[in-house]
């Protein structure tokens, strides 16, 4: 649906005339349709018309009711526009009568999203998600593609003896579906291998999560120029998933010590279960992670919106009672006053500027090694599991046998440290 040149900018050229349609059923859905935009822009799309239709129970032949949908095929002639996009997801069933009654391409909002996302992905990892949700949400809608499902299916020797081409469509998608989770549980156990290693080593992990384009890769790599890392920086663009595969770097806080920065992908309202369900390997880094950075835009008069969205998604994945900081981004942009979720340490930031990211550097390393002491010790020789010990649950700088006992330099637990203060080394 969508080029783009080497920039990874949208080829004007490409655009499609649209008309955006949505369902309020109970509550208002402006903020939903002002980011059914966003998305569309990001699709490549030229938004022309906005139409909202009020309706308790949806049609199930079309969504919107006989009259909205001659009023929208009215529009669709005198507006020339070439595609229609619905705000909510569509059957089978609905997106075949939409499209004969208006004459266009109809697609909705899941459709939408797994576009952009196709667009963006760059990793095999990455790629094999998307594709993976893409196939979930066609596999019961084969009815309302029609023919355009046939380039999925097999070719020759694909098609048994009478065999329906739908049912081959089927077959040859739902054999895509299980070589494509064979091959990313590869990438699950690799991940698995390295978060082991990372807790072998006792490094604690802080996890950027927060609304698609919130700033959370800029933070990133603010926070990779303070420790002098600017050669490991991100991908940092001014545009909806810039980012889709987890970023995992090492950021040293300011009084040296280590621990894993984590960026995934940015969360949307209404973000399709297929994708959530394909991603939902790459996001547990979030749920292991130790710490969340829940990045919001300041900037956007609506930002408690944001906010309610991923906390959403957080506790679908099983990470909303993970401990928290609430960074608000973008504070050298105009915005009002700031009101912070109740329980929640805050603190408001610019990671194009710099603003304040010593403080937010100060409140991570406070939270991953507050409860952590340097000490020296000196372990008499008899006292082996001490020493065993310290090995595996301490973070160990230097170890060195001395004439009376093993000498550690030793990054350890404070209720370790007190109940081992008798081996201190003066």
């Amino acid at each position: 649906m969508v080029r783009f040149n080497e920039n990874n900018e949208v080829l004007r050229e490409d655009q499609y005339k649209t008309i955006l349609v949505g369902l309020e059923k109970n509550q208002d859905i402006s903020y939903s349709m002002e980011e059914l935009e966003g998305l569309a822009q990001a699709a490549g799309a030229q938004v022309l018309a906005h139409m909202v239709q009020k309706l308790e129970k949806p049609n199930t032949a079309t969504l919107i009711g006989k009259g909205k949908v001659e009023e929208l095929s009215e529009a669709v002639k005198n507006m020339e526009a070439d595609m229609v996009i619905f705000n909510e997801e569509l059957t089978g069933m609905q997106l075949r009568n939409l499209e004969d009654a208006l004459g266009v391409r109809v697609i909705d909002r899941t459709i939408l999203i797994l576009d952009i996302f196709a667009s963006r992905a760059s990793s095999r990892e990455g790629k094999l998600q998307v594709e993976l949700a893409q196939l979930k949400y066609r596999l019961p809608r084969l009815t309302g593609f029609g023919k355009s499902l046939s380039r999925l299916g097999g070719g020759i020797g694909t098609r048994g003896p009478g065999e329906k081409k739908l049912e081959t469509d089927r077959r040859h998608i739902e054999r895509r579906m299980n070589d494509i989770k064979e091959e990313l549980s590869q990438f699950k156990n690799t991940r698995n291998t390295q978060r082991a290693k990372r807790e072998k080593n006792k490094v604690p992990v802080a996890a950027l999560v927060g609304y698609t384009n919130s700033g959370k890769s800029a933070l990133m790599n603010r926070l990779l120029t303070v420790s002098e890392k600017e050669d490991k920086s991100v991908l940092e663009r001014d545009m909806l998933f810039a980012t889709l595969d987890v970023q995992q770097r090492n950021v040293t806080s300011q009084s040296g010590r280590q621990f894993i920065l984590i960026d995934t992908v940015g969360f949307v309202s209404k973000l399709p279960h297929s994708l959530v369900e394909a991603f939902k390997a790459t996001l547990e880094e979030v749920t292991y992670a130790d710490l969340l950075l829940h990045v919001v835009d300041s900037s956007y008069e609506n930002h408690d919106f944001h906010i309610e969205v991923t906390d959403r998604v957080l506790e679908e994945i099983g990470a909303g009672d993970k401990e928290k900081i609430m960074v608000y981004n973008k504070c050298d942009l105009p915005h009002d006053d700031i009101i912070c979720p109740a329980g929640c340490e805050n603190i408001e930031i610019s990671a194009k500027t710099g603003e304040n990211i010593n403080q937010l550097l100060h409140m991570i390393e406070s939270r991953l090694f507050g409860n952590y002491v340097k000490a020296k010790l000196l372990i008499p020789y008899d006292r082996g599991d001490i020493s065993s010990y310290l090995c595996s649950e301490a973070t160990v700088t230097i170890m060195d046998y001395k004439e009376n006992g093993t000498y550690f330099e030793a990054e350890l637990k404070e209720a370790d440290y007190r109940r081992l203060k008798k081996y201190e080394a003066l």
